[in-house]
């Protein structure tokens, strides 16, 4: 998941909560005792949640049938956040999301990330498939180490298994709910 699952399992939290579980790809280490207690067991939901999606067997499944299997992961979390935009995602949610981002200090690495996705209100556009994967191609685009873009390779796969990815994501957001959603 991206932004939208990790808000969809955090909305009942507070705002802090909410935040943590928002920014916690910004925030790095294990040491999170500079954070207020809510933000931190936001980061901490966050982080099981990754955890539990990269473990899930249907995401292992896919990954080891698409192109780029080293990031293909990075793909997929936005293909989800897709589908919970377009299936999932509520006005008033979308708009908590914006108001929490811009009411806390962002982490100096994801400044620049959450500052577009402000600007742009990108939480709605998910919903468009092509704005998916212009989403994916930009975080290519941002990977250190690599001198082309990975994800140019997998943009065509997405495509062509658009219903299978939806399908595999039906039976992954109902375990993810059971498991990680915040009371």
């Amino acid at each position: 998941m991206n932004f939208i699952g990790h808000a969809l399992l955090a909305q009942r939290g507070n705002d802090d909560f909410l935040f943590g579980n928002l920014v916690a790809d910004g925030i790095k280490g294990s040491d999170l005792s500079a954070l207020p207690d809510d933000v931190a067991r936001g980061v901490r939901l966050h982080r099981r949640v990754d955890s539990g999606i990269d473990r899930h067997p249907c995401v292992s499944a896919l990954r080891a049938r698409m192109p780029a299997r080293r990031v293909a992961g990075i793909a997929l979390d936005l293909v989800w956040d897709h589908f919970l935009s377009r299936d999932w995602l509520t006005p008033e949610l979308a708009e908590r999301c914006y108001a929490v981002l811009s009411s806390h200090p962002i982490p100096e690495r994801s400044a620049s990330l959450v500052s577009r996705l402000l600007q742009g209100r990108w939480l709605e556009h998910y919903a468009d498939f092509d704005f998916c994967c212009q989403a994916i191609l930009g975080v290519g685009k941002r990977l250190r180490g690599i001198d082309h873009n990975p994800l140019t390779a997998i943009l065509p796969w997405l495509w062509s298994h658009h219903d299978e990815l939806e399908d595999h994501f039906n039976r992954l957001w109902p375990d993810l709910l059971d498991q990680y959603q915040a009371v």
